[in-house]
């Protein structure tokens, strides 16, 4: 295969003719740049992570890291890559030229981004928490905060970590109890536990800097007592040398079935009374400030499922090219050839459904980030606003649908190798491993599904609910307008899948005006799992116009366009109608979990 991990014409198509992020150069932001300098940055990328990420990759997955009571020690391999991903500036891709990043719009250091993780999602998952927490610091930190932390950690000097979970809280956040106490000095003593914390200890960076959610002495009960603080493994001196260890101690390693390369800590602070913490933004505000890292890291998580996913396809789709095994039904002469896997109509309908997931997963990822570039840089303050209002409600979207989805195409995946792809031989199960975290990280389906009809829905009367559909309606009007002639069938399937939605959403909105919020949000799964789809149908739609309007120069060209239809296809004839069956169980409340009494299961 060209690459193993992802298909550089589609990801070409994605961002120049479906998304057209070239267009991004005529903003002051990025004049310095042009599609040169964004396929440099791409190819170096690319190169990166197929010479010194992916080799690897199932090494660190067959040796784990082992902690001995004093020290993480993983395979070299992993210290290595990331010391040269670092040293080409990828890890501050997108970061200002004045603090040593590429300048790069945010829409293709995601894709640089992709690349990494679906190279490497164990080893790149060091990075990616790293420059999240940076992008904490540098959003809600004080000026001595930002110049004390951030030029090592954009350097890969320092590396990051988010630590929120506790034993006995998990994703309830309001739970945790954790404790910050204030001293004389304006530092705060930090004491408690967390668990499942990604990179938490290691020897792969100088220092690691944790961003810690506790209590303040005198702090209210529930989510608006936590603050956010600083923890550093080591101190730092003022000209960024190193004091001496924090009292943060390793407690031991969780041993995941995937993302293996990426330790999975128990950590204790303070032990011995002596944890320095240094308190971010102000008091009560650490849920709100760890909000913009938690939503940075959902959309990463999604584009990561989508990586993993992509992955498998890859691998499914040339073995089955390259295998074959039995004939076409009706020939019943054993003497025959056997035909190529990918011949049999199954096999063409398992990689169908595996394309259309991870192919409209990673334009997904890719627009949302184009929200991200809009948000920030677009001259008209609406659309900014816009912006602003469309990512707030795809942002468990991109977290959650992908994180479902392109899991279940690693599993087609699978399917497709049979019996090899349940081995270890065969890199499929480890897609397949790595991937099933994702439903979990970051705020689990359900917790997504809540967010989304519990909140994202609801907020300014329901303003980023009608700004998103008017923009899916708008691609379906300039079908009907423009053509191509050829979608206006799956434009009309998608208007009225959309007044499905918004018939839907109205009636589930008379349930929430009860005030009975448990049986409003009782079905809030199939909502997630019904506006995804839908969502995905439309950028199907935008995929499949682009297609059907394309110049095909080459054959290659041809068949790429083609296959864009032909998922397009897939996806409006067997995937969007399956939304008309989640519609009719949240209109009539299907209440069957509501009403089960634990002791009956």
């Amino acid at each position: 295969m060209d690459s193993p991990i992802v298909n550089r014409r589609d990801l070409d198509f994605l961002l120049y003719e479906l998304l057209h992020v070239e267009q991004l150069t005529a903003r002051e932001r990025y004049a310095e740049h042009s599609r040169e300098t964004f396929d440099a940055a791409i190819e170096t990328a690319h190169r990166v992570a197929v010479d010194y990420l992916y080799p690897h990759n199932r090494k660190a997955d067959l040796n784990e890291p082992e902690f001995d009571g004093q020290r993480v020690t993983t395979i070299p391999e992993v210290k290595q890559a990331l010391a040269i991903y670092c040293d080409t500036g990828l890890i501050a891709a997108g970061q200002d030229f004045e603090r040593g990043g590429m300048q790069l719009p945010a829409t293709v250091a995601q894709a640089c981004t992709a690349i990494a993780k679906g190279a490497n999602v164990g080893t790149f998952g060091y990075i990616g928490l790293t420059v999240a927490a940076t992008n904490l610091i540098l959003a809600h930190g004080s000026d001595e905060q930002i110049e004390r932390y951030t030029p090592h950690m954009l350097s890969g000097r320092f590396f990051g970590t988010m630590c929120l979970s506790e034993p006995q809280a998990g994703s309830s956040l309001g739970d945790l109890r954790t404790r910050a106490t204030p001293q004389a000095d304006g530092t705060y003593r930090i004491q408690g536990n967390k668990i499942f914390i990604s990179g938490g200890d290691h020897e792969l960076s100088e220092n690691i800097v944790h961003m810690v959610l506790a209590r303040l002495p005198d702090a209210p009960a529930g989510v608006k007592g936590i603050s956010l603080f600083i923890v550093p493994k080591y101190l730092v001196h003022d000209d960024g040398s190193l004091g001496r260890r924090n009292d943060v101690q390793l407690a031991g390693l969780i041993h995941k079935m995937g993302y293996r390369g990426t330790t999975s800590t128990m950590l204790n602070f303070g032990e011995n009374d002596d944890c320095v913490g240094y308190l971010v933004g102000k008091p009560g505000d650490g849920l709100k400030c760890m909000f913009h890292m938690m939503n940075e890291a959902r959309i990463g998580v999604g584009l990561g499922a989508v990586m993993l996913g992509y992955g498998g396809y890859l691998h499914a789709r040339n073995y089955a090219m390259e295998r074959r095994q039995g004939r076409a039904p009706g020939d019943k002469d054993p003497t025959s050839p056997q035909r190529l896997l990918v011949e049999h109509t199954d096999v063409r309908r398992m990689l169908l459904a595996q394309k259309s997931y991870v192919e409209g997963g990673l334009a997904l990822g890719l627009y949302c980030a184009t929200l991200v570039d809009d948000e920030r840089t677009h001259p008209d303050a609406s659309v900014r606003g816009d912006a602003a209002r469309k990512l707030a409600i795809l942002t468990p979207i991109i977290k959650s649908w992908p994180s479902d989805y392109c899991l279940r195409a690693n599993d087609l995946a699978i399917q497709v190798l049979g019996g090899y792809g349940y081995t270890r031989e065969y890199p499929v199960e480890q897609y397949y491993r790595d991937n099933r975290l994702n439903p979990i990280h970051e705020g689990t389906h359900g917790i997504q599904a809540m967010d989304l009809l519990g909140r994202k829905v609801r907020q300014e009367d329901g303003a980023a609910f009608r700004c998103l559909i008017d923009t899916m309606r708008a691609s379906a009007d300039a079908v009907d307008e423009n053509g191509p002639a050829s979608m206006a069938g799956h434009a009309a399937a998608l208007r009225r899948a959309l007044d499905t939605l918004c018939d839907t959403t109205q009636a589930l909105g008379t349930v929430a005006a009860t005030g009975d919020q448990e049986r409003y949000l009782a079905n809030a799964s199939y909502y997630l799992d019904m506006t995804g789809h839908i969502v995905m149908a439309w950028l199907w739609l935008r995929q499949g116009a682009t297609a059907a309007g394309a110049d095909a120069a080459t054959d290659e060209d041809q068949a790429f366009y083609l296959g864009k239809l032909a998922a397009c296809r897939y996806f409006f004839h067997v995937e969007l109608p399956k939304i008309y069956h989640l519609a009719e169980l949240l209109r009539q409340v299907e209440d069957t979990p509501l009403t089960t009494d634990p002791a009956w299961l």
